[in-house]
């Protein structure tokens, strides 16, 4: 076994291999840039060294700085975890080179697999049945249009080196070839430093699932069921789950078997997965192999007892797989959440910044439930620019789906974040839909659900009317409070009793008489304790158990739970009559303005002053977080005036140019 392994990656994933290799007694060595010589990783390892400056390509990317951070130590074996040199070819026969294992498949089977045109080659000669497409390289524009229209809209432009969700392009007509096949160009180069792309057909409806494979040196390969992965938004995966509400156990046993043929056909050992589209008469084809560990892996891992970065390093040091296919039992069923810097209030931009709070759900693990969260981040720390904008994973396992279901939504109430932008409310509002819970599901349920973006999930009536019961609570709390202030001129006034409570545009009357509480006359049931300042009530409303975080405003509280943030204003019941006396004050018209909706890099100015433009026609282009944004005049109007060229650096909301 090795003494010393240096994880060559950053975050959770590198927090998560550190974890496993503790537990078997191995060393660990930590690689860091400029941005991360505060994380945890560098923290939890039994050593840390320096590799560079933030861009992940004059650090994370750079073999010969991981290969001398391994000599410097004494490493004797590297984990890559995913992204970065994790499906690099060169890098593990380098490893190889300076005597030093890979914990990963052998180079061969990543040359093979982890180019997705050539694996789609392999694919086809062993007969393994793959989605319509050009498999080959494409000149240019003109060459991507005319194979896009053979073989027929719609058709998904990949870049050859792609994953992530990153240099991916639908197109569903011409004109989209035209303005994306560039774009994925750039995608690739700028992610994976390949520029290829090849174009496929594009599946309607389609289903992603995946087999998730392990194999060790002596010829043993085992798949470990299924993953649902079809919760996607811009081909990012956002929830995954295990096993899949779709498969059957037919199906299960002919996914399996084909996605273990496709291994033994490279050689492959260590952990892999074979990705597929499924269709709704439950057809399959292969769509790539990913020859590393998955992010999605401890769904996996909680519904099989298995440790799957345990078992890729006993099969790096050479050991047998201690299991057959046989002994291998799918128990319960697993949930992954992914929690993203990104504001889905804001049509999903990417956020970043400081994490002012950071506070997730406290672990549990027995027999009804697990809530487990790996992450990488810590309370003061930067989600950088430079690198992925997941925070954390919220992973929950019960003995049912449903129940797995539920687990997510109670932990995702007690997930507290601040400071930037993130998509807690957003997957509390999907673990609600009535669709995804009964898991009719497919690769478009977020567009298909949410056309005109995310604006909170729907609140019943009667968590409305226990919100109002929660924000008077507060209210008198506060009142209480202020009665202690020493040196009043008519001494301290009890607290009002009767409260006017507005959510939206339905006001609520809620009277408080000692232990008993009314809203709207009809007696509501409240158990909770809140001292003023406290950021969270756990409260139980007619018998049902409800965590709220809560923040103090001038004339009310913002209350967050089960998905949406409601704003409470809550007034004594005598004054609030006089409220519809105030003015309304009237937000600024912005629609003129260009503004760039997030931090990030301006990218391409495709007008000038003096140009018309019209709506729906394309203006600027700005990336972030490695993603390229296309931005879009709403409106017709001529350009008055450019604030900012190609090149530059932009804050949120940044002026670019103004309409006239």
């Amino acid at each position: 076994m090795f003494k010393k392994i240096l994880i060559a990656n950053r975050g959770e994933i590198a927090c998560r291999v550190i974890r496993t290799a503790k537990k078997m007694g191995i060393a660990t060595v930590a690689v860091y840039s400029d941005a991360d010589a505060r994380s945890p990783h560098v923290e939890m390892a039994d050593e840390a060294v320096h590799i560079g400056p933030a861009p992940a390509a004059d650090s994370y990317l750079l073999a010969d700085k991981i290969i001398a951070a391994c000599k410097a130590t004494g490493a004797d074996a590297v984990h890559p975890g995913y992204g970065f040199l994790s499906e690099r070819e060169s890098f593990a026969r380098a490893l190889a080179d300076n005597d030093i294992a890979f914990i990963g498949p052998p180079p061969e089977a990543i040359a093979a697999m982890g180019d997705k045109i050539e694996s789609k080659k392999l694919a086809l000669k062993a007969g393994v049945s793959v989605v319509p497409g050009h498999v080959g390289e494409i000149d240019d524009t003109e060459h991507a249009v005319r194979i896009a229209g053979e073989i027929g809209y719609p058709v998904m432009m990949k870049a050859s080196a792609g994953g992530g969700g990153k240099g991916m392009r639908l197109a569903w007509s011409e004109q989209d070839v035209r303005e994306g096949f560039e774009a994925t160009k750039r995608e690739g180069l700028a992610s994976f430093g390949d520029d290829r792309v090849f174009i496929e057909k594009f599946i309607e409806q389609p289903r992603h699932i995946e087999i998730q494979l392990i194999g060790d040196q002596h010829g043993s390969i085992v798949y470990l069921g299924e993953r649902e992965c079809s919760i996607q938004r811009r081909h990012q995966k956002v929830v995954e789950e295990a096993p899949s509400p779709f498969v059957d156990p037919a199906m299960r046993k002919a996914m399996g078997e084909q996605a273990v043929a496709l291994a033994a056909a490279v050689g492959y050992y260590s952990a892999g997965t074979v990705e597929l589209i499924v269709g709704a008469d439950k057809s399959f084809y292969f769509l790539e192999m990913n020859t590393r560990l998955q992010v999605e892996h401890p769904v996996t891992e909680e519904i099989t007892g298995i440790d799957l970065v345990e078992q890729m390093i006993r099969v790096a040091a050479g050991e047998k797989l201690p299991f057959t296919q046989d002994d291998i039992v799918l128990d319960g069923w697993a949930i992954e959440a992914r929690v993203y810097a990104e504001d889905p209030y804001r049509g999903f931009l990417p956020s970043t910044g400081r994490l002012v709070r950071y506070d997730p759900p406290e672990e549990e693990r027995d027999d009804s439930r697990v809530i487990r969260v790996d992450d990488g981040v810590r309370e003061g720390l930067e989600v950088s620019m430079f690198y992925d904008p997941m925070i954390a994973k919220l992973i929950t396992w019960a003995p049912t789906r449903e129940a797995a279901i539920d687990a997510q939504i109670g932990a995702l109430d007690r997930f507290e974040l601040g400071g930037l932008g993130n998509n807690v409310d957003f997957l509390s509002a999907l673990m609600q839909h009535p669709r995804f819970r009964v898991g009719n599901i497919t690769t478009n349920f977020i567009a298909e659900e949410y056309p005109d973006g995310f604006e909170g999930a729907p609140a019943s009536a009667d968590l409305k009317r226990g919100l109002a019961a929660i924000a008077a609570f507060a209210a008198t709390a506060y009142a209480d409070r202020a009665r202690l202030v020493d040196g009043q001129i008519n001494g301290p006034l009890p607290p009002p009793s009767d409260w006017q409570v507005r959510l939206g545009d339905r006001d609520y009357d809620v009277a408080l008489d000692g232990d008993d509480l009314t809203v709207d006359g009809a007696p509501l049931r409240l158990e909770a304790i809140y001292a003023p300042g406290d950021r969270a009530i756990l409260a139980d409303i007619d018998g049902e158990e409800i965590v709220v975080r809560i923040a103090n405003h001038r004339t009310g509280f913002e209350l967050t739970t089960r998905g949406a943030s409601h704003f409470a204003r809550v007034l004594p019941a005598h004054a609030a009559p006089l409220a519809k006396h105030m003015i309304e004050k009237i937000p600024p018209d912005l629609s003129k303005f260009l503004l760039c909706p997030m931090p990030g890099l301006l990218v391409q100015l495709h007008v000038g002053e003096g140009d018309a433009v019209e709506p729906g026609q394309p203006l600027a282009v700005v990336e972030a977080m490695k993603m390229e944004n296309i931005l879009r005049a709403q409106k017709a109007g001529t350009v008055k005036s450019v604030n900012a060229a190609a090149g530059d650096s932009l804050a949120v909301d940044a002026v670019i140019l103004e309409l006239e």
